[in-house]
Parts: C-alpha cells; sequence; structure tokens
C-alpha cells in the first residue's frame, strides 16, 4: 500500500509541478537525524515523500487535522504524530524521542504553521529545544514555490507549478546550557532558521532577511 501510495503521490505533483531537488549528497545515509524545514504551504509535507524514498520518517502534525479522517487515515502510512501545540503534549513528546532512538527520521518546521505571508517567520523555541534534546544532526531544507495561493492560482490557469527543494549542509546544536537557556534557545532557533533561509531565494527569507547570522552564511557560499 505505501508504494502504491508513494507512486500516486508522485504522479499527482507531477501532473501539477515541476520539481526541482538538490543537495541529496547532504542526506545522512544512515542513522537518526532531524529534518528542519520552512513552512509554506499544504504542499509541503507531500515534498518529503516525494524526495525521499523512505518510511522511517516522521512528522508531527497539528491535532487539528485529526478531526479530518482522510488525513488521519493517511496518517497512519505517512507516520504523522497528532500533537497539541498549545499544551505540553509529554505523550508525543514521549513517541518522537523514542522514534529517534529506534533509528528514525523526524520533520520539524520551526515556523510551527504555514506561513501567511509566503516568507519565513519567525521560529519557536520549542522546537530549538526537542532539536537539542534529540541531540541529532539537523539536515536543513528550503522549500520554493510550494505557497498555496501561487500553487492554486497555477492549478485555475492550468499551469504546472515551480517547485525547488534543497538540503543543506547537516549540523549539530550544543547542549543546553543550565543557565540563561531563554536566551540559548533563541540562539539555537535562529541558527536553524538562518540556515534554512540561506537555501531558499532572497524573497522568501522573511524576518530572517537581515539577521546577521545570514549573511555569514550567505558569505560562506
Amino acid at each position: 500500500m505505501r508504494n502504491f501510495l508513494r507512486w500516486l503521490l508522485r504522479s499527482m505533483i507531477n501532473l501539477i509541478a515541476k520539481v526541482e531537488i538538490h543537495g541529496y549528497e547532504n542526506v545522512p545515509p544512515t542513522g537518526a537525524f532531524v529534518i528542519a524545514t520552512n513552512h509554506l504551504g499544504m504542499l509541503d509535507a507531500a515534498m518529503l515523500f516525494y524526495a525521499l524514498s523512505r518510511w522511517d520518517v516522521f512528522i508531527p502534525v497539528a491535532e487539528k487535522w485529526e478531526q479530518i479522517a482522510f488525513l488521519r487515515w493517511a496518517g497512519k502510512y505517512a507516520n504523522f504524530i497528532f500533537i497539541d501545540r498549545f499544551n505540553p503534549d509529554l505523550k508525543a513528546l514521549r513517541k518522537i524521542i523514542g522514534l529517534m532512538e529506534a533509528g528514525n527520521i523526524l520533520v520539524i518546521a520551526p515556523e510551527g504553521t504555514r506561513s501567511r505571508t509566503a516568507t519565513m517567520a519567525e521560529g519557536k523555541p520549542g522546537v530549538s529545544y526537542l532539536a537539542a534534546k534529540l541531540n541529532r544532526p539537523i539536515l536543513p531544507v528550503g522549500l520554493a514555490g510550494t505557497e498555496d495561493k501561487v500553487v492554486i492560482d497555477n492549478l485555475k490557469h492550468f499551469r504546472r507549478s515551480h517547485i525547488v527543494v534543497t538540503a543543506g549542509k547537516a549540523f549539530t546544536l550544543p547542549p543546553l546550557p543550565t543557565k540563561d537557556r531563554d536566551a540559548a534557545l533563541k540562539q539555537f532557533t535562529d541558527e536553524i532558521m538562518c540556515r534554512i533561509a540561506a537555501l531558499v531565494p532572497e524573497k522568501y527569507r522573511g524576518v530572517y532577511a537581515e539577521h546577521p547570522r545570514l549573511k555569514e552564511l550567505l558569505a560562506m557560499q
């Protein structure tokens, strides 16, 4: 069933979009790691399964989507973890940690939700806490062309969208300090988001467009 669903997904995406994928050489070949990506639209999760031929990938999804029967069914095959975004969800957190310890891949969107401006919004510190807690390599992935407004407009005019998926080099975060954790989490969040911002065209960089760390990363390219 999963292979059929992947074939169906890829066929549907190829019908509505031309997809470019860059950076396969940066994807860790083995072991558990975290994929951190920007979140532009509904197609973002689909692009993950389009680009990777693996099923040991887990995606935290807002609990509100569990109320939709189709997504609840699809989540069984796409490995969704429905999580409460507004309250401490210890059950989901324990499940995520267990899956990572078992060698799986976790996908996180530090912004927490789709961007309302089609550009990068401020990342949430909770994701940085989780990434630091897991102590696994983080693979930054930049998405471009998946914003809902553009995709829907292209569909209405029978045009294929142009989607670009770019994976950067994996990196790790240092352990969380015992003091000044809030400042450290802010720094960790900015590091993750700036590494993603360095992978997307300038118009998508949003609140990180003028960040000093982004400018450092761009200068090193």
